[in-house]
């Protein structure tokens, strides 16, 4: 994991910054033309061919197949019971309530009343167990081992009767609208002290009877409730045994007929009566075992990895799963799974549902285990997704965890490319991620000044600065595609907003102190701002356009290269997203004329004493320049005020800055005009490094000298081009020969080195106007015909210095085909 990406409670895939340049940053520069790549590891399925994923055993299986168990026990009793309260009333107290003894009599109406009540109230008992886990406060407070070990729950309860009405009106309750917490120590949990108010009561606090509210409320009946099932189904078993250990009925006279058979039915009453309990107590021995000395639920909790707070949420599923099984088929709760359990509470109007719900889709998304699954199930139920976006807009702080919640499953939803375009497709999702984005600028009524910027940080009741964090990774994660690029661009005083977060104040560059998350957020939107910039096509016009004409853009960028110098991975980006806008005309002109751009580029280009690591800021430095040079003559003025050329032409003879110094060289005889002929004249020591590139490099090296030399070799008369031969060793004919093989070796135009044809031609013709014994020379290797091989072979690409994507960027003058025929007429042909 990148250390830099990670901060506070944001975790980030291990690839993911490797796929966001994958994707973004092909491996090409602005030189040379893209060709669109099919990306892998974007979609959902993509792993399910080239990587098959080892299936994660659910852990909640463990509570479905616990549930529907429990299932099988209730229903066999509460059949067992149902039967027997038939048998009773139809065969006993119907044939034979007159013969009866009176102790049977009273036993069967005893037992009858208790597992009749306990019977059909079971559901109600379900339901209050299952109210009293609506709140996310009740955690710890509904388990079996608390009811156990409460030996003083029924005085507890006696003392809160007896107790004074001026003590009882002191309760509160959720129909009381508390205040906002502004506890900064306050945990997550403490939702009771948080939540929001609400209209209605919660099911869970509702007080039943005026008095000893906190006795009759639903979690404190769920407990009497379950205690008295207890006590029922025991005093069913002892009055059963009784009975049948007697085996005492009364007296049959002979030849009663009416007495016959009442000692039968009596048995098979009470031996009903004793099964059905005995089912009964075996489920409830069989629950008490699996979770409270199992702890089913907790080690369930533990696999989730749902922390803590999770052991509400575990229970609650329990109870949803097992009412399922028992009020329906018994295979119904084995439908269920957590993440759709959390779904279904996330569309809840209930805030304590909501916050379940969005605290198991959170640890499920981010869960290396889980995630995949989760974000599979989330990615294809629209309705989820726009209940995300939606939550995005809470913003009272009593909804922070949710709303911090959906951003991060938002945020880890984005990474899947089919996914970021279900997202972007949600009418108003644009917005609602922007306002996650907190910044502030102080109100002007003067139409002749700007309205001072302010970040808001972190305040004592809410974490802005984590939700700008989350706000900018989302927006950087969905700008992998175009058409949400687009998006975030007409999207309302977002972009001011992501420029605003570029900005970082030459203290905080300097200071080895500064907050990690600080830095983090500057360089994600640094990396947003690069995505938008180097978008392609009419949509990249706009954005670059866009994004320059932010009067901020620029000089912000300006501010990381000038104090950065500890910070080299901030200053790449900001030269990357000046390399991109200066594919614009006019950002060009802009960037140039704010002031010291070029000059800290130039420093950066220039600086020694940086580690190798560190080579890659000054390789984005040379091609920044390079770009900014490119058909702008008064940025090749400013380039040569600073005094630079001599600089560069010692550039020429450092490995990884050749390249890109011969560009800048290369675009400043080009486009600075006739004017600057004599400033350019030191381009002429240059002339013996060039020479030699020529003969011995290839590929891109090769190219980028031919361009030079085909510019710069005109600065030198005939007679110092001689001289510069004669020093090199190299003689004309050899040069000549070299220029002609090119032509040979590129039968066609290549993508790679797009100019290498006619760079090689301009310097052909300069070759031939500069001696006419050069014309022969041409002749004699063949040169006509590799050049009207090259007139069958001319392509569109041969005709643009740079490229965005696949469409190209500053025409040259001359065409490749009018620089083939002028070559020709040199060679002779009329």
């Amino acid at each position: 994991m990148d250390k830099e990406e990670d901060g506070g409670s944001i975790h980030l895939e291990v690839f993911e910054l490797t796929k966001l340049n994958a994707a973004r940053s092909p491996g090409g520069t602005r030189f040379t033309p893209q060709r669109s790549t099919i990306e892998k590891g974007d979609s959902n399925n993509s792993n399910s061919v080239s990587l098959i994923t080892p299936a994660v055993s659910a852990p909640e299986k463990q509570i479905t197949i616990f549930a529907l168990r429990l299932a099988v026990l209730e229903k066999a009793a509460t059949s067992l019971g149902t039967l027997g309260f038939i048998w009773a009333t139809v065969v006993l107290l119907g044939g034979f309530a007159i013969t009866l003894d009176k102790t049977d009599f009273w036993f069967i109406t005893i037992i009858l009343l208790i597992e009749g009540t306990r019977i059909f109230s079971r559901s109600h008992e379900l339901e209050w167990q299952h109210q009293a886990t609506w709140s996310v406060t009740d955690a710890g407070i509904y388990s079996f081992q608390a009811l156990r070990s409460s030996s003083h729950f029924i005085v507890d309860t006696l003392k809160s009767i007896f107790r004074p009405i001026a003590v009882r009106k002191q309760s509160q309750h959720v129909r009381e609208v508390s205040g906002r917490n502004n506890n900064p120590e306050a945990s997550p949990g403490d939702w009771e002290l948080r939540k929001m108010p609400s209209r209605t009561w919660n099911s869970s606090d509702v007080p039943l009877l005026p008095y000893a509210p906190w006795v009759f409320v639903s979690r404190n009946i769920s407990k009497v409730l379950y205690w008295l099932q207890l006590l029922s189904a025991t005093a069913c078993v002892v009055l059963s045994l009784l009975k049948l250990i007697e085996h005492n009925y009364g007296e049959v006279a002979k030849g009663d007929s009416d007495k016959r058979n009442r000692k039968s039915a009596l048995t098979i009453f009470y031996s009903l009566a004793l099964a059905e309990a005995l089912l009964f107590l075996m489920e409830k021995a069989y629950w008490e075992w699996k979770l409270s000395f199992c702890r089913l639920l907790e080690k369930v909790n533990k696999e989730c990895e749902l922390g803590d707070s999770g052991v509400v949420s575990i229970r609650r599923f329990f109870y949803d799963a097992f009412s399922k099984c028992v009020n329906g088929s018994i295979f119904d709760g084995l439908k269920m799974d957590m993440v759709s359990f959390a779904m279904d509470l996330l569309a809840s109007n209930s805030p304590d549902e909501q916050l379940i719900g969005a605290r198991i889709l959170r640890q499920f998304a981010i869960s290396e285990r889980y995630s995949d699954d989760t974000l599979q199930k989330i990615g294809i139920n629209l309705s989820v997704i726009e209940r995300l976006v939606e939550m995005l807009n809470w913003k009272d702080a009593r909804e922070e965890e949710i709303r911090l919640s959906a951003a991060e499953i938002l945020s880890k939803l984005a990474g899947k490319k089919q996914n970021s375009l279900r997202v972007a497709g949600i009418p108003g999702a644009m917005e609602s991620i922007s306002s996650l984005l907190k910044t502030s600028r102080n109100l002007s009524s003067a139409f002749d000044e700007i309205c001072e910027k302010r970040i808001i940080s972190d305040q004592r009741n809410y974490g802005y600065w984590t939700f700008n964090q989350l706000g900018l990774l989302i927006l950087k994660k969905l700008a992998r595609d175009q058409d949400n690029c687009g998006k975030i661009g007409n999207t309302r005083c977002l972009l001011t907003k992501i420029i605003d977060f570029t900005h970082a104040e030459d203290r905080m560059l300097k200071d080895e102190n500064v907050t990690h998350s600080q830095i983090l957020t500057v360089k994600r939107s640094l990396q947003l701002v690069k995505m938008l910039a180097s978008s392609t096509g009419s949509t990249g016009r706009h954005l670059r356009r866009e994004i320059s004409e932010i009067i901020f853009t620029i000089s912000n960028i300006r501010e990381i290269l000038r104090n950065g110098e500890k910070h080299p991975k901030l200053q790449k980006l900001g030269i990357e997203i000046l390399t991109s806008l200066a594919l614009e005309e006019n950002a060009t002109e802009r960037i140039g004329g704010t002031g010291g751009v070029l000059k800290e580029l130039f420093n950066i280009f220039f600086k020694r004493g940086m580690g190798e690591d560190q080579n890659h800021v000054r390789i984005a430095a040379g091609e920044a320049l390079a770009m900014l040079a490119m058909d702008s003559k008064s940025n090749c003025h400013r380039i040569l005020k600073l005094k630079a050329l001599e600089k560069l032409v010692g550039a020429l003879e450092v490995p990884f800055l050749r390249v890109n110094a011969a560009r800048i060289i290369r675009n400043l005889c080009a486009f600075s005009g006739s004017e600057c002929f004599y400033q350019l004249r030191g381009v002429r020591s240059a002339a013996p490094t060039v020479l030699k590139a020529i003969m011995s490099e290839e590929k891109k090296l090769q190219e980028v000298m031919l361009g030079l030399a085909a510019t710069g070799f005109k600065f030198m008369t005939s007679e110092e081009s001689s001289v510069v031969f004669v020093k090199t060793g190299i003689r004309e004919a050899d040069l000549a020969y070299e220029l002609v093989q090119i032509l040979r070796k590129y039968k066609y135009p290549p993508i790679k080195v797009p100019r290498i044809r006619r760079f090689t031609i301009e310097l052909a013709i300069w070759m031939m106007r500069d001696k006419e014994a050069n014309v022969h020379i041409f002749k004699d290797l063949g040169m006509e015909e590799e050049l009207e091989g090259v007139l069958e072979t001319t392509s569109d690409i041969e005709n643009f210095n740079i490229f965005s994507g696949t469409v190209g960027l500053y025409r040259h003058g001359t065409s490749i085909h009018s620089l083939v025929e002028n070559a020709l007429k040199l060679l002779g042909r009329q």
